[in-house]
């Protein structure tokens, strides 16, 4: 049973004491759901017959409030919407209309309906440590419904609310720091944490005695914001989302409206949205990426081996940067090694390049920077790898190259040793195959940018034992990745997936389509990258290694793309033929596709469920949020009941096979 929010109250001399509780530590979010609310409305009913001279509302340790309960919205009605919407309004409505002075001390993370709550209140103070304060909602394909688009920009101005409430949410959800509030003038007093309560309780002291004066926002340039934002959104959703276009509307009409009318627009608005497609699948992302990813039902359940030192083989790009992150998230013993000793050099000096740019930004001290920067060694050979207990090989991605890695590792580590491969594409099992112990060999698929991609593909060759697999997911875990266990299988999931949208795309080209309509066509999708970017970011080299892979295994579905070579020697794109796709052709084609794929994937059981590809998707791919899952937008969009005769909602659970 999840824990109850509740307002709790004390007394503090003549100051109201109250503090937003679930009796949780800081991991377990205080929600406002229904109980929540009601706790809410037997705190007013107190505090409005009392002789109070200003009431502050604080948080539990390190978290303020995390807003409304998204697990509540499932399938809701616009009526069951637009009463949650006009509950908020009133009770925080009777915050805000107190007859004493009212401070919202924001002592932690503070997210969504909590920031409202802060709006309501007379002034707000922020502790300096706080690192999570926003607005989340349209990054949900939502937005702040309880007042919050009519009371910030009264409070800031349209420019910082459009910010706050649009722009950071589109932003991968960017979140403010306690002295970005208080600089962005939401916060009235930025303090430190030490004497936090204690100077916000004499701070609502002070506004008893004297009335906060603030100065006018200022509207002035208001129609030219707006106009850039209205663009700003097209550019980055394409129109796909209804969400941040509503934000707009709502932020604007807080020029003219009253409170009331603005919380009247609100409840119109989310009675619309909450319901609606993209809010109900934003809903379903959020679960899967918050909830679902973090107790997967196919975690190993096997106790994982205990690692004290990583070997990294291999010292280019991508390797440099998973040994970083190896260094700076478990602050073990990292040893690099490479053929030539100069490789190994540059990356140990990029290494510790990056640990000297985390202390100039504050993250450590020189003291923590010079102790992680002391873990980190290089070789040219296999020395300081027999005591290795978890060796990863991120060399070049061919596969007698990482035979013959693997071949040579088992000469040096011993038999515990778990041995994983960072291969995007190549056959794990092949890979292991001539090992003396193949059982220990799993695959640890990282994406691009490894420090900011949240996504890790655990794969499980034919002959993986449990405890192999459940070192890479702990190991993945303590690197603050989010797994899904997936079978080897050519491209495992997402580049499998990618792979066959990109030849489809590719062909729509070879077929005199110009690139610049094929990215609108994607583009209108609500994808958050053009397919020509996407690709110069990868590489039309790496693509193309890939696709050759894909058609190896599925020559029929994964046809050679003479555009793509073409492009990976540094040509132009090769004509095939003069027919050129319209924007609907394409979208359809890559939906089919797609939808195809992943049935296939599926079908194969190379993962158990729909929700492991749109997991893999949204964390490895980008896919919006605001689409849900991929496999959710093509049940919603009857792609695949077209296809197949049934949604993928519908597919039965299949454990992986084994």
């Amino acid at each position: 049973m999840a824990p109850v929010t509740e307002f709790k109250l004390a007394r503090a001399g003549d100051v109201a004491l109250v503090t937003i509780d679930n009796g949780e530590d800081w991991t377990k979010p205080t929600f406002f759901g229904e109980q929540a609310l009601e706790s809410l409305d037997r705190l007013l009913a107190e505090l409005e017959g009392s002789d109070y001279s200003a009431a502050l509302i604080t948080g539990k340790p390190f978290f303020f409030a995390a807003g409304a309960d998204i697990t509540e919205f499932p399938d809701i009605t616009s009526e069951r919407a637009v009463e949650g919407a006009r509950a908020g309004h009133e009770l925080f409505g009777r915050l805000r209309g107190l007859p004493f002075p009212t401070v919202a001390a924001i002592n932690g993370a503070c997210l969504g309906g909590g920031v409202e709550l802060a709006l309501h209140c007379t002034a707000r103070t922020v502790s300096s440590a706080v690192r999570h304060f926003a607005f989340p909602e349209v990054f949900l394909g939502l937005f702040p419904a309880w007042g919050g688009t009519q009371l910030l920009p009264r409070l800031v101005g349209p420019e910082t609310a459009i910010k706050v409430i649009v722009s950071n949410p589109l932003r991968q959800n960017r979140m403010l720091t306690g002295p970005q509030v208080a600089e962005l003038g939401i916060a009235d007093r930025l303090l430190e944490p030490a004497e936090f309560v204690d100077e916000s309780l004499a701070f609502a002291r002070e506004l008893a005695a004297h009335p906060l004066e603030r100065p006018a926002p200022d509207w002035s340039e208001a129609e030219t914001l707006f106009r850039r934002a209205r663009t700003s959104v097209d550019d980055t959703v394409h129109g796909a989302a209804p969400a941040p276009y509503t934000a707009l509307d709502l932020i604007e009409g807080a020029q003219t409206w009253t409170v009331e009318e603005g919380y009247s627009r609100e409840r119109d608005a989310i009675g619309d949205l909450l319901p609606g497609p993209q809010a109900q699948a934003s809903i379903y992302a959020f679960g899967l990426v918050e909830q679902r990813a973090k107790k997967h039902p196919a975690r190993p359940t096997a106790a994982p081996a205990k690692v004290g030192k990583i070997g990294v083989v291999g010292a280019g790009l991508m390797a440099r940067q998973i040994a970083t992150l190896f260094l700076r998230r478990l602050e073990l013993p990292i040893v690099i090694r490479d053929v030539k000793q100069e490789i190994v050099d540059e990356a140990l000096a990029d290494i510790r390049a990056e640990i000297d740019r985390q202390v100039a930004k504050g993250r450590y001290d020189d003291g923590k920077g010079r102790f992680l920067a002391s873990l980190v060694s290089g070789t040219s050979d296999y020395d300081g790898f027999a005591d290795c207990d978890f060796v990863l090989e991120a060399v070049f991605e061919e596969l007698e190259i990482k035979k013959q890695v693997f071949a040579e590792l088992e000469q040096v580590v011993g038999d515990e040793c778990v041995l994983a491969t960072n291969t995007s594409a190549l056959s794990i099992t092949d890979m292991a195959a001539d090992l003396r112990r193949p059982e220990r060999v799993a695959g640890m698929h990282f994406f691009n940018p490894v420090a900011l991609m949240p996504l890790l593909e655990v794969v499980r060759a034919a002959e993986t034992k449990d405890i192999a697999l459940a070192t890479v997911w702990h190991v993945g875990e303590k690197l603050r990745k989010r797994p899904i266990l997936v079978n080897d299988a050519p491209g495992f999931v997402v580049n499998r997936v990618l792979t066959r949208m990109t030849r489809v795309i590719m062909d729509a080209v070879e077929h005199g389509t110009p690139v610049e309509e094929v990215d609108e066509a994607v583009m209108s999708l609500g994808m958050p990258m053009a397919p020509s970017v996407l690709l110069q970011m990868v590489g039309p080299r790496v693509a193309n290694h890939v696709l050759e892979r894909m058609h190896d295994a599925f020559p029929e579905r994964f046809p050679l793309s003479p555009a793509l070579a073409a492009l990976a020697d540094g040509s132009d794109p090769l004509l095939v033929e003069h027919a050129p796709r319209s924007r609907e052709q394409i979208v359809d084609e890559v939906l089919e596709a797609v939808a195809d794929e992943i049935h296939l994937l599926l079908e194969e059981r190379v993962v158990s469920e729909a929700a492991d590809v749109d997991t893999g998707l949204l964390l490895g791919a980008g896919w919006p949020f605001f689409l849900g899952g991929i496999t959710k937008h093509l049940d919603q969009t009857g792609v695949s009941e077209r296809l197949f005769g049934h949604t993928f909602a519908e597919m039965p659970q299949r454990v992986p096979a084994s």
